[in-house]
């Protein structure tokens, strides 16, 4: 199965695994699961070491975790693309629970246009499964 995973699950996986789930713990262990991450979120990651410290206390460069995604965790980094962009276009975009992100937005229509399932934490992405 291939799978995308949101910015927060690879967050989850490196510094944090007991705050995954058993079922999606279970999910990424599987040897036949292929996982995957969108280039956004590699983005995401980037943004948050260098302002927030976020993963700095696992890596001692931003380099090394951008290089540990494939190496370590063998996921692979998918580029977003035109395709991706126009999904992102067309998309109803979850304004109810104020959902502004547009890097979420991003990734759930690299998900939607690649036709993966998409595993993320946040609670407001129930409202782009149709």
């Amino acid at each position: 199965m291939r799978v995308l995973l949101d910015t927060n699950i690879f967050v989850y996986m490196s510094t944090d695994p007991e705050y995954l789930s058993r079922d999606v713990l279970s999910l990424l262990k599987e040897p036949d699961t292929l996982l995957y991450i969108s280039a956004e979120s590699v983005r995401e990651l980037i943004v948050g070491y260098r302002n927030k410290g976020l993963c700095s206390k696992r890596w001692k460069t931003v380099e090394a975790m951008v290089a540990a995604i494939e190496n370590e965790f063998y996921i692979q980094i998918l580029p977003v693309k035109k395709e991706h962009m126009e999904t992102y276009a067309r998309m109803e975009i979850n304004e109810a629970q104020g959902h502004k992100d547009p890097s979420d937005h991003v990734i759930i229509a690299h998900a939607i246009t690649e036709h993966q399932p998409l595993i993320s934490s946040d609670t407001r992405f129930w409202f782009y499964r149709d």
